[in-house]
C-alpha cells in the first residue's frame, strides 16, 4: 500500500519540517504532494497579498495629504519611491531567509513585521507631522516588499517544473492583488470618512496581519532541501542569466509596481482640471492594478504552453505600444484614452510578470538537464535576485515621473523613456533566448 507524505513517520515532519520532498516524482505528487503544496500556496498567497498592500499603502496615503500637509507633487512622488526602494533592497535578504530559517518560519516572521509600518501609520499621520517623519514611515512600509521574494522562492521549491509557471503566477497574482485591494480600502475610507482620516487605511490591515501570521504558523511547512541551498545566491550572482532576467523583470514587474505607486498621483497632476478631490481620482486608480494582478497567472499559463521567452517578447512589444497610447492621450488631454492606455500597460505588464518568472526555472532546467536539485537551487536564488532588481524598477518609474514633471511640467519625457526601455527588452529577449533552437527556448 502506498504511503502519502502525510502518513510518513513523525520524524519527517518534526517541527513542521518535511525532509523528503520529490515533486518531480509523479507518484509522490499524486499521493499527497499536491495537497501539501496547495495548502502552502494558499496561505502564501494570503500573506503575500497583505504584504503587497502594506508595501503600496503609500500610493493611497499620499492622496490624503492635502494642502494642510504642505507637500508638492515632487515630494509625494518621493514618498512613493522610498518604500519601493526599501522593498527592493529587502528582497535579497528575504530570499536568503527562506534557506536560513525555512519558508514557513520566515513567513510567520515577515507577516508579523508588517505590524510595525501599519501601527505607525495608523497613529502618526496627521496635519503638522514633519516631512522627515513621513519619509521614515514610508520607508518602514518597505518591509512589505520583501515578502514577495521569500514567498516566490518558497513556492518555487514546492512545485514540479511543469507546474511552476501556473503556481508562481497564482502566487504572485494573488499577492499583486494587494495593490488594488489597498486602493479600494483607501477609496472606501475617502468615500465614508473623507480625506481627514488616513490612519484608518493602515488600521484596517492590523487584524488582517495577525490572521496572516497565525495562518502561516499553523498551516505551512518548511522544506529541509530548501535549507540546504544556502550557496545558491552566491552561485547565482555569477550566472549571466541572473542579470539578463533581472533586466527583463525591471521592464515587466518594475513597470507594474511603479505604475501602481504612481498612477493616482499622475492622474491628479496630469488632469488637475478634471479631479477636484482625491476620491475622484481614486475611483480609477484601482482598476489597472486589479486587472494586471488577475492576468498574471494567465501569463504563467501562457508561458507553460507557448514558452516564457515568446510571451515576454510580445509583452514588451505591447507595452511599448501602450506607453505610446498614454503619451498621445496626455498630449491630447484625453482622459478616457489615457486611462485605457494605462490599464493596458497594467494588464500587459501583469502577463509579462508571469511569463518572465516562468522563464527562470526553465532556463536552469535546460542548463542542468537531469539535475533537478541544481536547477531548483539556482532558480530559487535567481528568483530572489531578479525580484529585488525588478522591484527597483518601481523606484525608477517614480523617479522618472518626478523628474519629468520637475523639468518639463508633464510626464511626456517619462513615457518616452519607458518606450525606449521596452524596445531594449524586446531586443534582449530575442538576442539571448529566441534565437536558440526551439527545444532550447525557455
Amino acid at each position: 500500500m502506498s504511503m502519502t507524505i502525510l502518513d510518513r513517520p513523525a520524524q519527517s515532519r518534526r517541527g513542521r519540517w518535511i525532509d523528503d520532498w520529490r515533486p518531480e516524482d509523479p507518484a509522490f505528487w499524486a499521493n499527497g504532494g499536491a495537497v501539501v503544496a496547495r495548502r502552502n500556496l494558499i496561505v502564501s498567497i494570503f500573506s503575500e497579498h497583505i504584504g503587497f498592500s502594506v508595501w503600496t499603502m503609500w500610493s493611497v496615503l499620499v492622496l490624503f495629504l492635502g494642502p494642510a500637509y504642505g507637500i508638492d507633487p515632487a515630494g509625494k512622488f518621493l514618498l512613493t519611491a522610498v518604500p519601493a526602494l526599501v522593498g527592493s533592497v529587502l528582497r535579497i535578504p528575504y530570499t536568503f531567509a527562506v534557506a536560513r530559517f525555512g519558508g514557513r518560519n520566515w513567513t510567520v516572521v515577515s507577516a508579523s513585521l508588517l505590524l510595525i509600518p501599519s501601527v505607525l501609520a495608523a497613529f502618526l499621520i496627521e496635519p503638522g507631522v514633519s516631512y522627515t517623519t513621513l519619509l521614515v514611515l514610508a520607508a518602514v512600509a518597505g518591509v512589505g516588499g520583501g515578502n514577495f521574494a521569500s514567498s516566490m522562492a518558497n513556492i518555487n521549491a514546492f512545485y514540479p517544473d511543469r507546474l511552476k509557471g501556473w503556481a508562481l503566477g497564482i502566487n504572485a497574482g494573488g499577492g499583486n492583488l494587494g495593490v488594488a485591494a489597498v486602493q479600494l480600502v483607501g477609496l472606501g475610507v475617502l468615500a465614508v470618512f473623507g480625506a481627514g482620516h488616513p490612519g484608518l487605511v493602515a488600521g484596517i490591515y492590523i487584524p488582517l496581519i495577525v490572521v496572516a501570521a497565525a495562518a502561516s504558523a499553523f498551516t505551512m511547512d518548511n522544506l529541509t532541501q530548501a535549507r540546504n541551498e544556502k550557496r545558491g545566491m552566491r552561485d547565482a550572482v555569477r550566472e549571466p542569466h541572473t542579470w539578463i532576467m533581472s533586466l527583463l523583470y525591471i521592464g515587466t514587474f518594475g513597470s507594474f509596481i511603479g505604475f501602481g505607486f504612481a498612477f493616482g498621483q499622475v492622474l491628479q497632476v496630469q488632469f488637475r482640471d478634471v479631479f477636484s478631490t482625491p476620491a475622484e481620482a481614486a475611483y480609477l486608480t484601482f482598476l489597472g492594478p486589479l486587472l494586471g494582478s488577475l492576468v498574471r497567472p494567465i501569463g504563467g499559463a501562457l508561458a507553460d504552453r507557448l514558452g516564457g521567452a515568446r510571451v515576454t517578447a510580445w509583452t514588451f512589444v505591447a507595452m511599448a505600444l501602450g506607453a505610446g497610447v498614454v503619451l498621445v492621450a496626455a498630449q491630447q488631454h484625453s482622459l478616457p484614452l489615457y486611462v485605457a492606455g494605462f490599464v493596458a500597460l497594467f494588464v500587459v505588464s501583469g502577463i509579462g510578470n508571469g511569463s518572465t518568472y516562468k522563464m527562470i526555472p526553465r532556463i536552469f532546467a535546460l542548463k542542468h538537464p537531469g539535475d533537478v536539485h541544481e536547477a531548483r537551487r539556482l532558480s530559487g536564488a535567481v528568483i530572489g535576485i531578479a525580484g529585488a532588481i525588478g522591484a527597483f524598477g518601481g523606484v525608477l518609474v517614480n523617479l522618472a515621473f518626478r523628474q519629468s514633471f520637475l523639468s518639463y511640467g508633464s510626464a511626456d519625457a517619462a513615457y518616452l523613456a519607458f518606450i525606449a526601455f521596452y524596445v531594449v527588452g524586446v531586443l534582449v529577449t530575442w538576442a539571448v533566448y529566441l534565437r536558440r533552437p526551439p527545444e532550447l527556448v525557455p
